[in-house]
């Protein structure tokens, strides 16, 4: 079975600075429209996790989360985690580092 999510050199690169920085680290893709879907990096432990939230496994040793009812609606593909330039939208903590991560679209190859 492939992994539910995979990551650019670019995005586990911007992971593992992140995790030197604050420490363990998790990321959410919160359901939503415009940036309340973007993966939102936040502390280890600092969002609670529902019983709809869904494991899709660890990207770069942090794991990553997302609403599962809306892992369902998308048809479950595998999702690959990217950065772009320029601050997150929200208080996602690559912002500070004026780059915010994205999801490339499911047919996107990484590495």
């Amino acid at each position: 079975m492939a992994a539910r999510i995979d990551a650019t050199d670019a995005a586990l690169a911007a992971i593992a600075h992140l995790t030197a920085t604050h420490g363990p680290l998790m990321i959410f893709l919160s359901g939503g429209c415009c940036d309340g879907s973007s993966p939102i990096c936040l502390l280890d432990g600092e969002l609670p996790i529902g019983a709809n939230d869904l494991l899709l496994g660890d990207v770069g040793g942090v794991p990553f989360y997302i609403d599962a009812e809306q892992y369902r609606r998308w048809k479950e593909p595998q999702l690959v985690l990217d950065v772009a330039p320029g601050a997150a939208g929200g208080f996602s903590l690559e912002g500070l580092e004026q780059l915010h991560f994205v999801l490339l679209p499911p047919n996107e190859r990484c590495r």
